[in-house]
C-alpha cells in the first residue's frame, strides 16, 4: 500500500507526492497541519491526530457521488498527498513559520490545496502564505464556524485556536470586508469577539440566518457575493464545530449547529462558484471511537471538488 507514514495511507487514495516528486501530474494537493496549541477550554483534546485518522478513514471512500448527477470526483480531478508540516510541539512561533514557509511551496505549484488541522490557528499561517505568494493580490475568506475564532490573544499566546482572525485580519492581502463569518451561534462566544469583527469590518452570518433562510443556495450565493466583492480570490476555512454535535459526536458540545446537508450545499455551492484553496480543522479523534467526524470530512472535501468541477466546465 502506498502510504504516507506508519500505516497511514494519503487521502482518499491519493498520489503520494510527499518527496515532491510527481506533483506536476496533479490537480489537488493535500496535506496534514498536526498541530495542537494553547487549549482554550479543559485539556489536551487530540486534535493534532486529525490529518492522520482523517486519511485513514478515507481509505474506505471512491470519488462517486450519485446524488450530484453520478459524478465522479476522480475523472475529472487527479489529488496529491504532500504528507504533513513538521510541527515543534514546543515551539508556537516556529511553527507558524514552518506552517507558513510550507503553506508557501504549495500555494507556488498553482494547485488547489486542501489542508487538515489541528486547530483553528494553522489558518492565519496559511493567509499569510497566501498573501506574501500572490502580493498585489486580494482575498476574501468563507469562515464556516460557531465561534469568531477573533480573539486578541489566549493567556498571551497569539496563535491559539481561538485567536487566528485577529491575526488574519491585520494582513495587507486580505479584504476585511469580504471576511464573512458563517453559521456563528452560541454562547460559548464573547461579547467582543462580536464587536471584533464589526471593528474589523468583518459580516457576521449566523445560524439563525442560515436556519431562517427560505433557501439555502440563494443564501450561499449571497455570502460568496459578498466574499468575493473586489478581491482577486476567496479562500474558505471550515472548523467542525459549525456542525451541531448531533452531526459532529467528537467535536464540542456547540448545539444549534448545521446539519450535514446544509453544511455540503454550502460548501458545493460556494466551490461551485469558485474557491482558491480550503481547510478543515479540529476534527478530535480521541473523543469519537467511531470516527464518524474524521470519515465526514472525505464527504466535504469531495464535494467541493464535485463543486469545483461544475464551476469550470
Amino acid at each position: 500500500m502506498n502510504k504516507i507514514y506508519g500505516n497511514t495511507p494519503p487521502f482518499l487514495g491519493a498520489k503520494n507526492v510527499s518527496t515532491g516528486k510527481g506533483i506536476e501530474e496533479t490537480d489537488v494537493l493535500i496535506y496534514g497541519v498536526p498541530w495542537e496549541g494553547a487549549v482554550t477550554w479543559g485539556d489536551y483534546t487530540g486534535c493534532e491526530l486529525g490529518p492522520k485518522v482523517i486519511r485513514l478513514s478515507s481509505a474506505r471512500y471512491s470519488g462517486y457521488l450519485p446524488e450530484l448527477n453520478h459524478i465522479d470526483v476522480f475523472e475529472h480531478l487527479s489529488l496529491g498527498d504532500m504528507g504533513d508540516v513538521d510541527v515543534v510541539p514546543a515551539s508556537v512561533e516556529e511553527t507558524m513559520e514552518r506552517i507558513e514557509t510550507f503553506s508557501k511551496r504549495v500555494w507556488k505549484e498553482n494547485k488547489f490545496p486542501v489542508a487538515f488541522g489541528g486547530d483553528h490557528g494553522i489558518t492565519y499561517p496559511i493567509m499569510k502564505a497566501l498573501t506574501e505568494t500572490k502580493q498585489g493580490k486580494k482575498f476574501g475568506i468563507i469562515h464556516l464556524d460557531a465561534h469568531y475564532d477573533n480573539m486578541v490573544s489566549h493567556e498571551g499566546d497569539e496563535f491559539a485556536r481561538s485567536t487566528p482572525f485577529a491575526r488574519i485580519y491585520e494582513l495587507d492581502g486580505i479584504r476585511n470586508e469580504s471576511i464573512i463569518h458563517t453559521g456563528i451561534h452560541g454562547p460559548r462566544n464573547k461579547p467582543e469577539s462580536g464587536q471584533y469583527a464589526k471593528e474589523a469590518g468583518a459580516e457576521t452570518v449566523t445560524i439563525r440566518d442560515i436556519r431562517e433562510c427560505t433557501n439555502i443556495k440563494e443564501l450561499a450565493q449571497d455570502v460568496y457575493k459578498k466574499a468575493s466583492h473586489n478581491v482577486d480570490g476567496v479562500y474558505l476555512t471550515i472548523c467542525s464545530d459549525v456542525l451541531d454535535y448531533a452531526f459532529n459526536p467528537g467535536g464540542p458540545v456547540d448545539g444549534n449547529g448545521l446539519t450535514s446537508y446544509e453544511l455540503l450545499t454550502l460548501v458545493h455551492e460556494f466551490a461551485k462558484r469558485g474557491i482558491v484553496g480550503m481547510d478543515f480543522v479540529e476534527v478530535y479523534p480521541q473523543q469519537d471511537p467511531s470516527q464518524f467526524s474524521a470519515h465526514f470530512v472525505s464527504t466535504v472535501v469531495l464535494y467541493a471538488l464535485a463543486g469545483k468541477i461544475e464551476g469550470e466546465s
